[in-house]
């Protein structure tokens, strides 16, 4: 007995596979019974198939009877008989309509193992619809018992292609490690984007956070009014009133400045001080209350911004990520860096912003003493109250003394605004000093007066032109003095900016209102967005290493046997492995037609016309070996290979047979083709799918941990759900090169949060094999043609035991079998016009063929009471 005829474990859907051929040790029957029993079987269908020795099936009649003890069981037995075996004895438990036996001989081909024939029989019978199909024909025969006849064609991948599809799946899922980058707010959810934006919700628009009662917000008042008062004196200095009335006698400019910026800097400490005593990343009511201490109120959260919602964002941007293919690296990468930016620091790491807001060197330009100057240049100032003093000058006579009268004007007015200039106090305290080029304007003035008293005489001008020229240049000093005052006000009070104390204040306004939002007011809320943004990167992180680590490709020269799910790892029998054998040959992955068995063994290609070639006597005597003139003839060829379609080639160039070394290299019974690609071009994206779906379903169980407490999330747990993901994920590659859809999952706890991933956790529309495997469905299409022809198949005994079956040609049953996704998709339907109706279509399996089932005749079969059975 070989265990290696069965599955590992139970295929989802699929009949529980048992082998009684043994008696002890790790291959114990009633052991294996007890593990069957164990095994789920989803929807209530339970389905046994069950390999038992041929002449052992009444001394197992318990066992068989513990199968149907916890309910209706459906049974199918693979009996197999020895050479010298001509009856079947069985119990009443192994009847339709409940069970049937299927008797398999124990021959043997050159060079195939006989575990070999029973390995890909299983396989194709342990399919829920081949089951059924095969129980119900088997119900139409006598006794429930035949024996079969098969021919199967295999669609699978050459080891090459397998181990390439799953290195790029695995790295398609994980990706590679990126930098963390950083957060906008662009790439996140609404319910996400205040945290990042620092802006204040509109709800909180309205809230004053600096109440006039308090300390902060009577600073603020106090250095309002103070800059308020400065500017009022200001406009009161810069006109024609603050210099020739006394109208800015009064006006204390450098003081109101040193108060502005002595309420500036009190108001600054308030804050600083404020910071610091709520510095802490979380805030408290005790927190709460000495902000309001300080003159900072907080108001409640807005119902717009909780925590309740922010793991329900998490989850969204997450499955948006994954949705837009991001591998999980990449993925995680964002998470970090949504983390990162969201963390609170607390309110003491503002106290730097508050420093480039209003430090001390800000306060001190803001305080320092600048010189009030005034009429521009002085050879400029020189030149035109020359000018002026000479028009006045040219009235005859009184030119003499007008002249340069309208220089000394022009040097008092210069005069007066030194007196009056704006830097300095009333009393004097505060003097910034200045210059308004009295000096240049009186010598130019005098000599330009002379010049134009001389020049008056020369011209004679009457009285009347004297007159009008002196009062144009009365005129014009004047408006030049106000001029030049104006403008000296306005520098000077440019260069002094107290306005900027307004500016400073709103923006210290705005940090304190930032500040208090995300700070203080959002604190909680950001702490749980981080924590649950950073436990949700390094679980993905850590999905994405446990992915790497457990999911390695095949090795070169691993058998491709290894981690299938077959016993110890060789599907077949001792010695066999789908991966190299330098002692196997080379059949190309075609059916061995070309090695028809030997005379004493071997498979034979059966049909109806050998009766006619028997002897009348052929069943006279069932105890004698029949003579070698009496075989059967030797078995049909089989049928072809047809020509490998264009995307159906080996990487050598050899076919859909596949290349030597890979798992075509391997013999095969002579009813199995084999045909092998190198992988279709829907095949990587198809894996890399699956492998994200099943991640979204394992973090839609990490989620409520997230939301209860994400710095105690395991990911132990999702690791190992993840290697269960790849595990399961291999097997469907390895079983039907993932042509059936993934086990459908239905604990999911938000099931409406994955309703717009529709593509990746609905992975019931699949490609077709042709696109998986790169192996055209024609050959298949052809084997399953409608008509009937016997010889199509190769019955699994030997010409010895063709004399114990029934020679009723219509007695016999077909089941013909193809899996769905064979004829789906872009291969279209148009290759299986003329396919029988019967046809099953099979959900998942590699296999297409044909499995008839020929009834025995009614004196071999026995069938052996309870009481009979203990006499026995």
């Amino acid at each position: 007995m070989s265990p290696r005829v069965l599955p590992e474990r139970p295929l989802p859907g699929h009949a529980v596979c048992l082998d009684l051929r043994g008696t002890s040790g790790p291959h114990d029957p009633d052991a294996a019974v007890r593990a069957a029993l164990d095994a789920p079987q989803p929807g209530g269908e339970r389905r046994f198939l069950v390999v038992d020795e041929a002449d052992r099936l009444v001394a197992h009649q318990l066992l068989y009877e513990r199968l149907s003890s916890y309910g209706p069981a459906h049974i199918v037995c693979l009996a197999v008989g020895s050479r010298e075996q001509r009856s079947l004895r069985r119990t009443l438990t192994l009847r339709p309509p409940a069970a049937g036996v299927l008797w398999v001989f124990d021959t043997a081909e050159d060079g195939v193992p006989s575990e070999a024939v029973l390995r890909p029989l299983v396989d194709v019978l342990s399919t829920p619809e081949v089951f059924d199909a095969a129980l119900s024909a088997l119900g139409a025969v006598v006794h429930g018992v035949a024996v079969p006849a098969v021919r199967v064609l295999e669609h699978d991948l050459t080891d090459e292609a397998r181990a390439r599809a799953w290195r790029q799946a695995v790295e398609g899922l994980t990706g590679p490690d990126v930098p963390a980058g950083a957060a906008s707010t662009e790439q996140v959810p609404a319910a996400l984007a205040p945290l990042l934006d620092e802006g204040v919700p509109r709800a909180l628009s309205d809230h004053r956070w600096l109440p006039l009662h308090g300390r902060a917000g009577i600073r603020l008042a106090a250095c309002d009014e103070a800059v308020g008062d400065a500017v009022d004196g200001y406009h009161r200095v810069r006109g024609a009133a603050g210099l020739l009335t006394g109208a800015g006698r009064a006006v204390d400019l450098p003081g109101d400045i040193e108060r502005v910026t002595g309420e500036l800097e009190r108001f600054r400490a308030a804050v600083a001080e404020a910071f610091a005593a709520a510095g802490g990343s979380r805030i408290t009511a005790e927190h709460r209350g000495v902000l309001r201490d300080r003159g900072i109120e907080l108001p409640e959260l807005p119902r717009e911004i909780s925590r309740a919602g922010i793991v329900p964002a998490l989850r969204d941007h997450t499955h948006e990520l994954i949705g837009r293919g991001l591998p999980l690296r990449s993925v995680a990468a964002r998470l970090a860096a949504l983390s990162a930016r969201t963390e609170p620091v607390g309110s003491a790491a503002r106290l730097a912003e508050l420093d480039a807001v209003c430090g001390p060197e800000r306060l001190r330009r803001l305080g320092a003493r600048h010189p009030f100057t005034a009429g521009g240049s002085r050879p400029a100032a020189f030149a035109l109250t020359g000018l002026l003093a000479l028009i006045a000058g040219v009235w005859p006579l009184l030119g003499w003394v007008l002249g340069p009268a309208v220089g000394v004007l022009a040097a008092g007015l210069a005069h007066l605004m030194l007196r009056r200039r704006p830097n300095r106090s009333p009393d004097g305290r505060i003097d910034g000093g200045g210059a308004t080029g009295a000096a240049p304007r009186l010598l130019g003035g005098v000599l330009g007066g002379l010049a134009g008293a001389g020049l008056g005489l020369f011209l004679g001008l009457p009285p009347w032109a004297g007159a009008v020229a002196l009062a144009v240049s009365l005129t014009a000093v004047v408006l030049l003095a106000l001029r030049d005052w104006s403008r000296a006000v306005d520098d000077w009070w440019a260069r002094a900016d107290p306005e900027e104390a307004w500016r400073i204040l709103r923006e210290i306004q705005t940090l304190v209102v930032t500040t208090a939002v995300h700070d203080w007011l959002f604190a909680e809320v950001r702490h749980h967005c981080s924590a649950g943004a950073g436990a949700v990167a390094r679980l993905l992180r850590d999905l994405a290493g446990t992915a790497d680590a457990h999911g390695q490709p095949y090795g070169q020269g691993q058998p491709y046997g290894e981690g299938r799910p077959y016993g110890d790892g060789e599907p077949y029998g001792d010695g066999f492995a789908w991966g190299p054998s330098p002692a196997a040959p080379d059949t190309g992955g075609r059916a061995r037609a070309d090695a028809p068995p030997g005379p004493d063994g071997g498979t034979a290609s059966w049909s109806w016309e050998d009766w006619d070639q028997a002897e009348d006597d052929v069943w006279s005597d069932m105890d004698e070996e029949p003579a070698p003139a009496r075989t059967a003839p030797p078995p049909r060829p089989a049928s072809p290979t047809p020509a490998a379609p264009p995307y159906a080639s080996g990487p050598s160039g050899r076919g859909p047979a596949g290349p030597v070394g890979g798992p075509s290299s391997v013999p095969a019974p002579a009813w199995l083709e084999r045909r092998y690609g190198d992988g279709g071009p829907l095949l990587v994206d198809t894996l890399v799918a699956d492998l994200v779906a099943g991640t979204l379903l394992i973090l839609d169980q990490c989620w409520a941990g997230v939301e209860r407490d994400p710095g105690v999330l395991s990911s132990a747990v999702h690791e190992r759900r993840i290697a269960e993901l790849l595990d399961e994920t291999r097997l469907r590659l390895e079983r039907d090169v993932a042509a059936s859809p993934p086990p459908r999952y239905d604990g999911l706890r938000g099931p409406e949060a994955l309703s717009g991933l529709g593509p990746l956790t609905d992975r019931s529309d699949r490609p077709d094999a042709a696109r998986l495997t790169g192996v055209a469905p024609d050959a298949v299409a052809r084997l399953l043609l409608s008509d009937d022809d016997p010889g199509r198949t190769v019955a699994l005994c030997g010409p010895e035991h063709l004399r114990l079956l029934s020679h009723d040609p219509i007695a016999a049953r077909q089941v013909r079998f193809v899996p769905e996704a064979m004829r789906r998709g872009a291969a279209g339907d148009d290759v299986w016009r003329g396919t029988a109706e019967d046809v099953v279509w099979t959900g998942a399996g590699r296999h297409a063929g044909i499995l008839r089932l020929v009834p025995l005749r009614a004196d071999v079969v026995h069938t052996v009471r309870a009481e009979e059975a203990e006499e026995t």
